[in-house]
């Protein structure tokens, strides 16, 4: 579980670095890629990878919403000016 949040988080920032309008998407990774830590930080041997990937899967959410949110007010704007 902690090698799937840590996947899941780093996809998710990317998604949000590049991804524009799949913001989303890689929210709902994140989404899941919290969950998958949280459960990852109950076994022993998973708790460092399940940390990091709780860590990644939060900035990842918090950024994909950012970036989503960004690109919905641009549309936005565009459309009232025109």
């Amino acid at each position: 579980m902690g090698v799937g949040s840590l996947v899941l988080g780093i996809i998710s920032i990317v998604i949000g670095l590049f991804g524009g309008g799949l913001g989303w998407l890689g929210a709902i990774l994140g989404i899941i890629g919290i969950i998958l830590g949280s459960q990852g930080k109950k076994i022993p041997e998973q708790k460092g990878l399940a940390s990091a990937g709780f860590v990644c899967s939060i900035i990842g959410t918090v950024l994909c919403l950012l970036m989503y949110i960004a690109c919905i007010a641009c549309v936005g704007g565009l459309a009232a000016l025109s």
